[in-house]
């Protein structure tokens, strides 16, 4: 079923990488207008090669807010939020969605942690839990209207009253005859909304999102942008080596709580200030691989976890030791000057 939206997809100037068991449209030609419709009107990507897990059972809010950094206990459904999976140490796994409905709750996660994560999950299941896990990935779609101009699209195609503005409320919508789940927020600091539909119904959405206005927008440029909001992603921002609060994800994380896996590091951290380096994002000159440790004189203050080039220069993401400074630090990065500035998706305070 799939296959019919790869198909559209195609016909449209769609080329594709695959990955694992999964197939990515990476481009549609359309680059340059893609990121334009994003920042001044609406663009539409494909995120179907996220993972989208179901939690079901009447344990699964408890179960949930036991796994994880955000609190579950008070969500009620048609709410939702980021939470963050965290090794016993705090070290990050992934940066989730939730969305709660009144059966279950949907796990929007990252396409390289769907099969970590559930089988992460079913290790802290125990006999007494009512809670069952399962891997929907393949029977849904999910896309992503990036840009101002995504509410008016969403109300050219539905009747009903739109959900709140709460970050990721969501409800069933009839999108154009269609049921879609729609959910405020597309996962970065953009204005927009995430949509999950049936497979069958995939393509189908897909065409009429375009007809209504939606650019078409592949991976490439989605991480392109990803990397200039500041989104951390496993294996580059998001691995053993950095902690929620290192990472700048204060926003997924419940103080107040109680207990959960990783929270006694994280409170530690909160209480006694004690985040030693922080993400940030920085302009630099010149290409630099990934990997490449920072400098700032002779000494070593951190490392670059991702670049990308833009049509403003080249950008890249980095992790900084806290005592040597944070955004305005002229930094050396290989034989390329840098400069350590702001991105929208984190923060870097610690809560009042």
């Amino acid at each position: 079923m799939i296959q019919e939206l790869y198909d559209v997809q195609q016909k449209a100037g769609a080329t594709f990488e695959s990955v694992a068991d999964v197939t990515i449209p990476v481009s549609f030609g359309n680059d340059t207008t893609a990121i334009q419709a994003a920042r001044q009107g609406v663009a539409l990507v494909d995120l179907s090669h996220w993972g989208l897990l179901k939690i079901s059972g009447d344990d699964r809010l408890r179960y949930l807010h036991n796994q994880s950094t955000n609190d579950f206990q008070k969500l009620k459904p048609g709410q939702g939020c980021d939470t963050v999976f965290v090794t016993s140490t705090a070290r990050t796994i992934d940066l989730a969605t939730a969305y709660v409905t009144e059966d279950s709750v949907f796990l929007l996660v990252s396409p390289n942690r769907r099969q970590q994560l559930i089988e992460w999950l079913d290790r802290y299941i125990f006999p007494m839990d009512q809670v069952e896990l399962k891997d929907v990935s393949h029977e849904s779609a999910t896309f992503s209207l990036l840009g101002p101009g995504s509410e008016a699209l969403l109300q050219q195609l539905s009747d009903e009253v739109l959900i709140e503005d709460a970050y990721a409320s969501h409800q069933e919508l009839m999108l154009n005859g269609l049921k879609v789940r729609v959910a405020v927020g597309n996962g970065l600091a953009l204005p927009g909304y995430t949509l999950i539909v049936s497979a069958s119904h995939a393509a189908r959405l897909w065409q009429v999102l375009t007809e209504a206005g939606g650019m078409p927008m592949g991976d490439r440029i989605w991480e392109q942008l990803r990397i200039q909001q500041g989104r951390p992603v496993p294996d580059r921002e998001l691995t053993e080596d950095y902690n929620p609060l290192e990472v700048g994800l204060w926003q997924t994380i419940s103080f107040d709580k109680g207990c959960y896996i990783g929270q006694e590091t994280i409170a530690r951290l909160n209480t006694y200030k004690g985040v030693k380096q922080q993400l940030w994002g920085v302009r630099l000159k010149a290409p630099v691989e990934p990997g490449t440790v920072v400098m700032v004189g002779e000494e070593k203050v951190g490392k670059l976890t991702s670049l990308t080039e833009t049509d403003q220069g080249l950008f890249g993401l980095a992790y900084i030791r806290t005592k040597a400074g944070g955004k305005g630090l002229n930094v050396q990065i290989a034989d390329v000057e840098g400069e350590i500035v702001d991105v929208p998706f984190l923060t870097h305070d610690y809560p009042a």
